[in-house]
């Protein structure tokens, strides 16, 4: 039997990637501002996790305006979606006792 350890993701050792993969679920397009609100981060750190997410290939990033003001969009893609399930999979089975 594998260790379910091995289902977990070094991307989301973090608890800021961590909480941002979970915020971003299912969802759409989630704009930087209500991302920061949410997780209670500064900039500097979300875009921190959103620039290391982006390179795993886990988020996407869209940058326009809306008006004068320049905005980013930030949503799972199908690969990090994937990837954050089998890592909550993997925490479920070692906090419910995997050896039952």
């Amino acid at each position: 039997m594998v260790h379910p350890r091995h289902g977990l993701d070094d991307a989301f050792q973090t608890p800021i990637r961590f909480s941002l993969m979970a915020a971003l679920g299912h969802r759409t397009e989630v704009d930087f501002a209500t991302l920061r609100d949410v997780l209670e981060a500064n900039d500097s750190v979300l875009s921190k996790a959103i620039s290391y997410l982006e390179k795993v290939g886990y988020v996407q990033v869209t940058k326009g305006n809306v008006g004068n003001r320049s905005r980013t969009w930030v949503e799972s893609t199908v690969k990090g979606h994937r990837a954050f399930q089998i890592h909550l999979l993997a925490l479920r089975t070692i906090s419910e006792g995997y050896l039952d």
